[in-house]
């Protein structure tokens, strides 16, 4: 096994996502505090529900269903897709619509589900953004100083080829791409405030088309950015991503605009 060497402008990127992506909840919630009046109780009902929803019902389910399904979900990306696209609505928009009908009954209005989206989407953002491109580095550094390299000669040959694999990416993707993700996560806490603003319009009008709405439009965001980053180059699935995100922001403004003037 040969280790490449990751690039300083590589590491610069990771460093700067991970810095722009834990910062940004952090912002976002002193301003929902000072802007909007939302209560910070709100923000952390929307962590603990992305939290039991996303990183732990959701993870078993994919752990019982790759399990049986084997590669047969994975090799077909239409299918994997569609599987994904389906879970990640489900729990996602099922713990939002619980959370609002349920945690956030006494305080539910335009900005406290605003906060409760920063919470929802800003501890993915810190999860999937921040703290897993502050590992990258951590791998980055080790395998530059040689230290991954001699660590790798203690494990097996199936964990030492499983790591290697890993590992590839960091020294094989271009610094721009790094930064194309931070923007990904991004616009991924943008689509959860919005989501969440659409899940507020449910409970509070009491109109099922609108839950309904939150579940295909999670779904089909998610559907069509894991197809387009099979087919397309990255830069184009950003792009898509970015229009797709900001007519769901639109709709969302347009559903709750009485809200928000109230």
């Amino acid at each position: 096994m040969e280790f490449g060497n990751v690039s300083g402008a590589a590491i610069t990127a990771m460093a700067v996502v991970a810095v722009v992506t834990i910062l940004l909840p952090v912002i976002l919630v002193i301003v929902g505090k000072v802007k909007l009046g939302a209560k910070l109780s709100s923000f952390f009902i929307g962590c603990g529900v992305f939290f039991v929803m996303a990183l732990v019902l959701e993870q078993i389910l994919h752990a019982v269903v790759l399990t049986i399904t084997g590669t047969k979900l994975t090799d077909n990306i239409w299918l994997y897709a569609l599987y994904g696209g389906c879970a990640a609505a489900v729990f996602e928009e099922t713990g939002r619509w619980f959370a609002m009908k349920h945690f956030l009954k006494k305080n539910l209005d335009f900005p406290n589900a605003v906060m409760y989206g920063i919470g929802h989407g800003g501890f993915e953002a810190i999860v999937v953004g921040g703290i897993s491109y502050i590992g990258n580095i951590v791998s980055a550094l080790s395998i530059n100083s040689g230290m991954m390299e001699k660590s790798l000669q203690l494990m097996d040959a199936s964990t030492k080829q499983q790591t290697y694999t890993a590992l590839q990416s960091l020294w094989t993707t271009p610094a721009y791409q790094f930064y194309l993700g931070g923007a990904e996560r991004v616009l991924a806490v943008v689509l959860q405030i919005a989501l969440s603003l659409i899940v507020f319009k449910a409970v509070k009008s009491g109109q099922k088309k609108y839950i309904a709405a939150a579940y295909l439009i999670h779904f089909a965001v998610d559907f069509t950015i894991v197809l387009c980053g099979h087919y397309f180059p990255l830069m184009v699935a950003e792009v898509i991503l970015l229009a797709a995100v900001a007519v769901v922001l639109w709709f969302a403004l347009k559903t709750t605009k009485m809200y928000k003037s109230a």
